[in-house]
């Protein structure tokens, strides 16, 4: 992804290039030149189109392919980075998830990229890609984008904030939703899908057909829908998609895009035991595929070929969810069976027989679904299916990347559960089911087909009102399926007419039979031979009934089908027939009038979907009562004995009569109380359980159609007298308290009704009367809405009204509208009224006023400014973070700023007047909302963009704000302390957040901030620092406080920031150093809140060395803190060492590294009299040796707390408390409470002698000071229990070991250093080695125990030296030359050392092979540690070293003396236990006295006469060698 530029080719393989390396921003440019060779090969190259701007380390590379290239090129590149890191980590589930997804956007970045795609696909695929990026970054956390509607990401310099923030909260709902959707299903959990389906009362099957695989031959109609195998019906219409004989859908256009989604289903369908989503192929072509005669065939008849089922149970119930699973459905087809294709067939449906050509596809279907497989033999069609929730406005909303324009609606035929106000249908579904035809004058039965047709009254056709199947557009006639010679064919197809509403009356289907024969010739010379018709509409103004009609079959002649008045008036039906008193039997054709009847007969089934017809007169009565007023009253009364289903379905036009009877009778009171009775019936209506899902109806009618302004007088009215005459009236009382709720709901909005319908007409107004005055009367009007009543309502008709002309393309009147708008945001802003409504409304008016198109708008932003500034702010400091409106209020707050001009700051402070205190007050609110929100943003951390044009907003108000500071209140006299303290703090604050920390991104992240906004920390420290200087003589006022600030600006990780701020740390010097001749105060603030900075993250070996040389340069320059500086510089440049060591290593999993930096940070603090860090580490250090059960260690850590105790009444100071166990007021009673802990870690590590001195003295303090007897005897006891162990208990003796760490590659707390370790209990050296060498892999063994050299000391890599040391007894003064047991004796050998020796042989002269003893010399090292082991660590450095040369004389004699005290040993044990084995004495006495190896004392005498004579020791040696 790197750019170069290229300036030479060489042998088209070979390119001479200059480089620009692009990841943050250019770094260098390197050019290369040479005569042979160049940089990269020429394959390594991909050229591409480009637009340059700038030049040098400001040249920027634009690509000029389509934007969202670039970002899937971006976002592949930030992904792989995170996608290996997951692949380190062993993170395999997000590892695989980030995979899929890398490997989508790389395939439709390729797509994207051919240029192939038609534009209706690459729109789709875009909203694909999009939302996969947007998925992705929320699943790895990463920040938020946001788009327009086309899918490209705002420019937030273009952009309002109002419709940046919109545009986040969108995308946010948006990306959640698919996470959870993504999250289902994965735990194919049954519970989340009921969860998700709860909210919504409909749901769909969304069904993408991805191929069919059938041997067809010819051209076919691909029909889908959904079926209910129990009831054998159809549920839904079909999905119908035309294919080709050449294996495609003949719609070049669909192909890759044939999608469906099956709507309105609910939860009736749920209960259904099961469903089926089949396939009908129906063949369109010749009358038999087999025909293979020359001559001319007829073509394009459809003719059934076979079905496809598959039970979709599972997936409508939610046990399956699998989006991207292809299922394939296999498919049966009809046999040619020659031996019953030529038979009369008249089977039931569900009589099981082989599937033929001739098979009903009905039948097929059911046999399909009761078979338990179907021969395929790999047909089939091959589909993916989702249920999806809500209805279809919902889906197209929730999922656009599934179901667009594009995608066919195939509506259940029927109603769906709940019908939404506005949701208007008018569909009427005719199913053919069958027919019996006499085969007339032909040897065999007919081969019918039925066209269907739709005819006006005048016997003119409709034209496109009749659906085969959705996907397709509408046609004028619908031709039925042939059956090959079957006299009794079954259909069961069904077609969608949809009809104008205003022509439904005037209509009626005609269907027409003809013969169809094979060959073309015979074919033509066909004519229709019968016809039948039925009337859509009743003659009584009622719809065609639902159900199975029996149509009469009149005999057709051409003439009188021309002519629709010769059959209109003939009955349609038999029923009909039946009621105008015809016989429906006898001859096989009867006479009506100029038309015959034949014997032939039509089955039909009819449904009706609609919103607007009804097939109820009384309720039609009502629904059309302006036609006759003089039924009015019989039409209100009847309405409440019409079946609740007809009522719920016509809700709104019901609801709509039954108001405009009452408004349009508003003289009279005639209707009101039949009115009142029948709303009151309705409501009842849907109280009942049946249709208690049709609540959300009524809701939304109320909130959104109901506009009878005047009804509530009626209504009240009504009610009023009703409870006056209660006695009469108990019964209508009863059921309008019951309907009371929503009564109340139709006053209320009636009253607010006509708030909501002025802006409506205002754009329509205006045409005719003047735009000024007609907002001169819309503000009166406004005004004289009672204070405290209909504010929600006010405030909605305010909203409406910025939308409307009047206020968007007329500034003249938005200047008298925008003052009436913030006085009444101002009035309900402060009483806290309507706060979602307020600011939505403000919202809005921001939203116009940042517009181009409007004009001139500062005077508008200064007026919102002057009146609803400081209240938004009131009201975002006033409001809860929880609040669902916090986040649109700091929108608005922020773009009331970023609208503000320069000069609108200035005269907002004017508008304070004289009143010096206001602004003092507005400018402490200000900065403490800015500080608060700055430190708990309201937007997530991932609305980066959101976050950075808030941060810029406040940036550009703080630095306004701060001229303020410096013009009004820095003078003597008028100094705010307090509020220049606020600024600091906020500046501060927003400098040190954690969104602007650039150093913490990603480059690509990092590049794209820097080049939106810089290094917005670098502007505001610039401003802090001289804001610091222009204090002057008022600096002293802010230290030590403002030294923790300034500390944690300077330690932000940007050089020039750095460089610019440190020097305040001198000027503070300086300062207090004026006043008191020296900087104590500012020395232990520095040191306090550097140790606080540097742990949590802040500080780096860059910070250190800038610190040091800019400090120690301004010192030196001064006459009187050149020495007290440099010590100062120093000092703190050593505490910043050991703390960046403590930092490093303590997430470290080697504890014992985290101990060592522990001690020396605890050692500086002591060191530089710094008791409360000094006591803060201690702990630290406690709690690592707990952790790792060093309790000796943590004993010893706990007492040095204790020794800064006295035992006295004292009071304890807060830093010696810093433990909440401890519940102590003076330093006696602490002191106490750490030695019972103390005693207790010391029993634990099994040392009792350290336990008993401590218990010795807090006996004495509790036997002469406290008088605490009961203390003094658990006391006393635990003592003689630590003795007793002392003596009977047998401890381990660990083992202690030299370890010396070489070459620069270690720590600088270990480098080139030697320590002594206190080993574990019965750990070998081999043990201990391993450990050690876990810690550091990289480290390698030396073999030696010899010093290092220096070569290997300043070597990169690790050394690791490690031996065995014995310890130097040290015993106390008390048990010297005395009998002391050996249990007592042994505890000093292991514990209270600090020096140590190792032995290693030399030999000296020449090898004597007889007497090995007499040149062997040992070379003794003695090591000496810093303190004595154990200790507050398990090892010590070592800090001194010295070596001596042990003679063979003098190595035996010591031999002999260790073997005397082992001996002295043993026999004290047998003193005193008699019962002891004499064996182990005896042996060992006796290989002293006659020794039977390495030569005996034969080798001794030797070595010791030769060495008497040569140095002349005889009368030294010669007795101590006699003795022996």
């Amino acid at each position: 992804g790197d750019t170069v530029h290229i300036l030479e080719t060489y042998e088209a393989s070979i390119l001479y290039l200059q480089l620009f390396v692009w990841f943050n921003y250019i770094c260098d440019t390197f050019v290369l030149f040479s005569l042979f060779q160049g940089i990269f090969p020429a394959c390594y190259i991909h050229l591409k189109d480009a637009t340059v701007e700038g030049s040098g380390h400001k040249e920027t590379v634009i690509p000029t392919e389509l934007p969202l290239v670039q970002e899937v090129t971006t976002t592949l590149r930030e992904w792989a980075t995170i996608w290996r890191d997951l692949y380190v980590g062993d993170k395999r589930e997000m590892f695989n998830c980030v995979r899929d997804m890398i490997y989508d956007l790389i395939e439709w970045r390729s797509q994207i990229l051919s240029g192939t795609l038609p534009q209706d696909e690459l729109t789709e695929l875009k909203q694909k890609v999009t939302s996969k990026i947007d998925y992705g970054n929320k699943y790895l956390d990463l920040d938020l984008v946001v788009r327009d509607k086309d899918g490209n990401i705002l420019d937030p310099e273009l952009t309002s904030a109002i419709s940046l923030f919109r545009a986040h909260e969108a995308a946010s709902k948006q990306i959640e939703a698919r996470i959870q959707e993504e999250k289902s299903q994965r735990q194919n959990i049954d519970l989340t899908r009921q969860a998700k389906f709860a909210s919504t009362p409909s749901f769909a099957l969304f069904v993408t057909l991805k191929n069919v695989v059938c041997k067809i031959g010819e051209d076919a109609e691909v029909l889908m829908s959904l079926y209910d195998p129990m009831d054998s019906k159809f549920i839904s219409e079909n999905y119908l998609v035309k294919w080709s004989s050449a294996g495609l859908a003949k719609d070049i256009d669909q192909l890759h895009n044939l999608r469906a989604v099956f709507t309105d289903l609910g939860s009736e369908d749920l209960k259904r035991e099961r469903i089926s989503f089949v396939c009908q192929i129906v063949r369109v072509g010749r009358m038999e595929l087999r025909d293979n005669n020359t001559k001319k065939l007829t073509s394009g008849l459809r003719r059934p070929f076979g079905v496809a089922v598959m039970d979709v149970t599972d997936i409508i119930t939610g046990k399956m969810d699998d989006e991207d699973k292809q299922h394939f459905i296999p498919f049966q087809p009809l046999a040619l069976d020659d031996a019953i294709r030529h038979k009369q067939l008249n089977i039931s449906r569900f009589s099981p027989r082989v599937a033929g050509e001739n098979d009903f596809l009905q039948t097929v279907i059911n046999k399909v679904i009761t078979a338990k497989e179907v021969n395929h033999k790999g047909q089939g069609l091959w589909v993916t299916l989702k249920l999806l929730p809500g209805d279809i406005h919902q889906i197209r909303k929730d999922f656009p990347h599934l179901v667009d324009r594009s995608t066919a609606v195939a509506r259940k035929m029927g109603f769906p559960e709940i019908i939404m106000p506005g949701d208007v249908r008018n569909d009427i579904y005719i199913t053919l089911v069958q027919g019996d035809f006499d085969k007339g004058s032909k040897t065999t039965p007919k081969n019918v087909e039925v066209t269907m047709s739709v005819y006006d009254e005048e016997g003119k056709k409709l034209e496109n009102v009749i659906f085969p199947g959705a996907g397709e557009s509408g046609i004028s006639e619908y031709k039925s399926i042939i059956y090959y010679q079957v006299k009794q064919p079954r259909w069961f197809e069904t077609i969608k007419v949809a009809i104008p509403i205003e022509d439904v009356n005037r209509s009626h289907l005609r269907f027409t039979f003809r013969h169809r024969s094979s060959q073309d010739s015979k074919d033509k010379s066909e004519k229709i031979f019968a016809f039948s018709f039925v009337k859509l509409m009743r003659f009584d103004g009622t719809t065609l009934r639902d159900g199975e009609h029996d149509l009469i079959v009149y005999k057709a002649e051409a003439k009188k089908l021309e002519d629709s008045n010769h059959y209109l008036a003939l009955p349609a039906t038999k029923v009909e027939m039946e009621e105008k008193g015809y016989s429906t039997t006898g001859k096989s054709t009867q006479n009506q009038g100029a038309c015959i009847i034949t014997k032939d007969s039509l089955q039909i089934s009819t449904l009706v979907c609609s919103t607007k017809l009804t097939q109820n007169v009384d309720l039609l009565g009502l629904l059309k009562w302006r036609s006759n007023t003089s039924l009015l009253e019989k039409n209100l009364r009847q309405l409440m004995k019409v079946e609740g289903g007809e009522v719920v379905k016509f809700l709104q036009d019901t609801l709509d009569a039954l108001f405009n009877i009452m408004m349009e009778n508003s003289d009279s009171e005639a209707f009101d109380t039949l009115v009142f009775d029948a709303l009151v019936f309705i409501i009842g209506l849907i109280a009942d359980r049946k249709f208690q899902h049709f609540n959300p109806v009524l809701e939304t009618y109320i909130r959104k159609h109901f506009s009878a302004t005047l009804a509530y007088t009626k209504l009240t009215k009504v009610l009023k007298n009703y409870v006056e005459n209660a006695e009469k009236l108990t019964e209508q009382l009863l059921g309008a308290m019951k309907a009371l709720e929503y009564i109340f709901k139709f006053i209320v909005r009636s009253r607010g009704a006509a708030l909501k319908y002025i802006p409506t007409i205002v754009n329509d107004v205006k045409l005719v009367f003047d735009p000024k005055d007609l907002s001169k009367l819309f503000t009166e009007f406004i005004l004289k809405v009672p204070a405290g009543r209909l504010v929600k309502q006010k405030l909605d008709c305010l909203i409406d009204i910025v939308h409307s002309d009047l206020f968007v393309n007329h500034a003249d009147c938005r200047e008298i509208l925008l003052p009436l708008m913030t006085d009444q945001l101002k009035l309900h802003l402060e009483k806290q009224e309507e706060p979602k409504a307020c600011c939505q409304l403000l919202s809005d008016i921001l939203e116009v006023l940042y517009r181009k198109d409007v004009g001139p708008t500062q005077w508008h932003v200064q007026v919102i400014m002057e009146k609803l500034l400081r209240t938004i702010n009131r009201t975002v400091i006033s409001m809860s973070r929880d609040s669902p409106h916090i986040g649109s209020f700091v929108a608005c707050m922020t773009a009331t700023l970023r609208q503000m001009e320069d000069y609108h700051y200035p005269h907002l402070i004017n508008t304070f007047g004289k009143i010096r205190s206001d602004v003092v007050d507005f400018l402490m609110e200000t900065f403490i909302m800015f500080k608060d929100l700055i430190g708990k943003n309201v937007y997530p951390s991932d609305w980066i963009i959101m976050n950075m044009m808030q941060n810029k907003v406040f940036l550009r108000a703080i630095s306004q704000y701060a001229a303020v500071l410096n013009k009004k209140f820095l003078d003597l006299t008028n100094f705010e302390l307090q509020l220049w303290n606020n600024y600091f703090h906020l500046a501060v604050a927003f400098l040190t957040q954690e969104s602007l920390q650039l150093e913490n991104f990603s480059s690509d992240k990092r590049a794209k901030i820097f080049q939106k906004y810089q290094d917005m920390r670098r502007q505001i420290g610039f401003e802090i620092r001289d804001m610091w200087y222009n204090l002057g003589p008022h600096k002293i006022k802010f230290i030590p406080e403002m030294v923790g600030p300034i500390l944690e600006m300077t330690l932000v990780p940007e050089i020039e920031l750095r460089k610019a701020t440190i020097p305040i740390f001198f000027d503070m010097m300086q300062c207090e150093f004026h006043f008191t001749c020296s900087f104590q105060r500012f020395e232990n603030e520095i040191i306090t809140k550097l140790d606080h900075e540097v742990e949590g993250g802040h500080g780096d070996e860059q910070y250190k060395l800038l610190f040091q040389k800019i400090l120690l340069e301004h010192c030196r320059k001064h006459k009187y803190l050149a020495r007290m500086g440099e010590l100062f510089v120093n000092l703190v440049v050593r505490l910043l060492e050991r703390l960046l060591d403590y930092r490093t290593i303590m997430h470290d999993e080697n504890k014992e590294n985290r101990m060592s930096c522990t001690v020396n940070v605890l050692n500086f603090y002591k060191e530089i009299d710094r008791e409360e860090m000094y006591i803060r580490y201690l702990y630290k250090l406690c709690d690592l040796h707990r952790e790792c059960d060093n309790y000796t260690e943590a004993a010893y850590t706990l007492l040095l707390h204790a020794k800064l105790l006295k035992w006295s009444d004292e009071p304890c100071a807060a830093h010696l408390t810093q433990r909440d166990g401890y519940q102590a007021a003076t330093q006696g009673q602490l002191k106490d409470q750490l030695y019972q802990e103390i005693i207790n870690y010391f029993d634990k590590g099994k040392m009792w002698e350290e336990a008993i001195i401590l218990s010795k003295e807090l006996a004495e303090q509790y036997e002469n000071e406290m008088f605490d007897f009961e203390q003094l005897s658990a006391s006393l006891r635990k003592q003689a229990q630590f003795y007793e162990n002392i003596v009977k208990v047998i401890r381990p003796r660990p083992d202690y070991f030299a370890v010396g760490y070489y070459g620069m590659g270690f720590p600088s707390f270990l480098r080139n250093k030697m320590f002594i370790y206190r080993g574990k209990e019965y750990e070998r050296r081999e043990d201990f080695e391993a450990r050690l060498l876990t810690q550091f892999p990289n480290a390698e063994k030396m073999k030696t125990t010899t010093p290092p050299s220096e070569d290997l000391k300043n070597s990169s890599l690790q050394y690791i030296q490690c031996f065995t040391v014995k310890t130097i007894l040290e015993l106390p003064a008390k048990f010297q030359n005395k009998p002391v047991s050996e249990q007592i004796v042994s505890f000093y050998t292991v514990n209270e050392v600090h020096k140590f020796q190792y032995s290693r042989p030399v030999r000296k002269g020449e090898n004597n092979p007889d007497n090995e003893f007499a040149n062997m010399w040992i070379e003794r090292t003695t090591y000496t540690t810093a303190y004595k082991l154990p200790g507050i660590l398990r090892w010590f450095e070592v800090k001194s070293v010295s070596t001596e040369e042990i003679s063979p004389l003098e190595n035996a004699m010591e031999t002999m003396q260790l073997t005397n005290e082992k001996i002295s040993s043993m026999v004290q044990r047998h003193l005193s236990d008699p019962n002891l084995p004499i064996n182990p004495l005896s042996m060992l006495l006796n290989g002293i006295v006659d020794p039977a190896v390495m030569g005996g004392f034969a080798n001794y005498e030797k070595v010791v006469i030769s060495l008497l004579f040569i140095n002349n020791r005889t009368s030294l040696v010669l007795p101590l060698a006699v003795n022996h």
